[in-house]
C-alpha cells in the first residue's frame, strides 16, 4: 500500500510503502470493540463505595422482643430497611480490569490502523517538529492539512513545542509512538503518523 507523505505547511514528501500485514486487514468490528472494552475497564479506578451492614455505627441490640408486638422480626438497626441502615448490595472497592490476550491486542491494533488506511483518514507527515509553540500557528498547519479531530503519533519523542502548541487545541492529541493505542486511535476522525512512527510500528510487528 502506497501513500503520499505530506509536510506540517502541507507540501510533498515523497511517498511510503505500507505492509499490508498492518494496514491491509479487513477491519473486524468485534476485536475493535474487545480492545475498547479492555482498555475502558483497566483504566477505572474502582474507589466506589459504601457502608454495608458491618460498615454503618449502629447498635447490634435487638430493636424489641421477637413476639407480642405486631411488627415484625427485627435483629439489629443495621439492617437496609431502616434509616440509617447499612446499603444493601452497595458497590465496593474492587479491580474492573480483565485479561485480553497478548496476541488480541497487537491484532487489535493493527485492525485500528486498517480501518483508518481503509477509510482514507490515514496521514503520514514527515516530521513533527517546529521552531516556536505558538498555538495560532499550528491551527493555520492544522487548517491546510484538514485536522480537526486529529490524533499525532510521533517517534519515540515528541518535539517539546509541537506538543506545547498543540495540547490547547480541542481534539487534537499528540503521543509517542509508545503510547499508540486503539481506543485514542477511534475517538478521533484522523490518524497521523510520522516517517518514525511508521518505522517504529514495522518494527514492532515485525
Amino acid at each position: 500500500m502506497k501513500l503520499d507523505i505530506t509536510t506540517l505547511d502541507g507540501g510533498s514528501a515523497g511517498s511510503v510503502e505500507l505492509n499490508e500485514a498492518i494496514y491491509g486487514l479487513e477491519p473486524r468490528a468485534d476485536i475493535l470493540q474487545r480492545m475498547v472494552r479492555y482498555q475502558l475497564a483497566k483504566r477505572r479506578a474502582g474507589t466506589h463505595a459504601v457502608k454495608n451492614r458491618s460498615d454503618v455505627d449502629r447498635t447490634s441490640k435487638k430493636l424489641y422482643k421477637q413476639k407480642g408486638t405486631g411488627n415484625a422480626r427485627h435483629g439489629a438497626a443495621s439492617a437496609p430497611q431502616f434509616r440509617g441502615g447499612g446499603r444493601a448490595f452497595g458497590p465496593v472497592v474492587r479491580d474492573h480490569s480483565h485479561d485480553l490476550p497478548k496476541k488480541v491486542r497487537a491484532l487489535a491494533l493493527k485492525h485500528a490502523l486498517s480501518a483508518k488506511a481503509k477509510a482514507s483518514t490515514l496521514i503520514v507527515v514527515d516530521d513533527i517538529k517546529v521552531d516556536n509553540h505558538k498555538t495560532k500557528a499550528m491551527i493555520e498547519r492544522f487548517e491546510k492539512l484538514g485536522l480537526s479531530s486529529a490524533l499525532i503519533i510521533g517517534g519515540a519523542e515528541v518535539d517539546e513545542n509541537f506538543g506545547r502548541a498543540a495540547r490547547a487545541i480541542p481534539k487534537i492529541d499528540v503521543l509517542p509512538v509508545q503510547g499508540i493505542n486503539v481506543y485514542d486511535i477511534l475517538r478521533r476522525d484522523t490518524l497521523v503518523l510520522t516517517r518514525a512512527a511508521v518505522d517504529a510500528l514495522e518494527e514492532r510487528f515485525k
